[in-house]
């Protein structure tokens, strides 16, 4: 999957509830969770969460965003296709450096397709 190729989305509650029954690792500021889910072919699908608890929600639109832009660079390289990938957010997300936090992401997604 090259750069360039868009991302498929999780909107629904269900494809989110589907894929919390596969694996996860948590890192500093990220817990990702990714499925196998042979419906989907060769795309890599992806949602974002942040729950209230760690804050309202312009803390939690932030910590999507720097998550979206982290999933964006590296999931074409480190994800698996055919899986389905949930990033959620954790209390350390906002705080810590992007640079940190893609390093959080890279480690994270290179456990899971391990």
């Amino acid at each position: 999957m090259s750069n360039t190729e868009k991302l498929g989305r999780l909107k629904k509650r269900s494809e989110f509830l589907y894929v919390r029954d596969g694996k996860y690792r948590a890192t500093g500021g990220v817990v990702i969770q990714m499925r196998d889910n042979p419906e989907i072919g060769d795309q890599i699908r992806v949602g974002f969460t942040a729950t209230k608890k760690i804050g309202g929600a312009v803390v939690r639109n932030k910590a999507k965003r720097r998550l979206r832009a982290c999933a964006a660079e590296l999931l074409p390289q480190y994800g698996k296709t055919g899986h389905d990938y949930v990033f959620i957010a954790r209390d350390g997300t906002n705080a810590r450096k992007f640079e940190d936090l893609r390093l959080d992401v890279k480690k994270a997604l290179q456990k899971l397709a391990s």
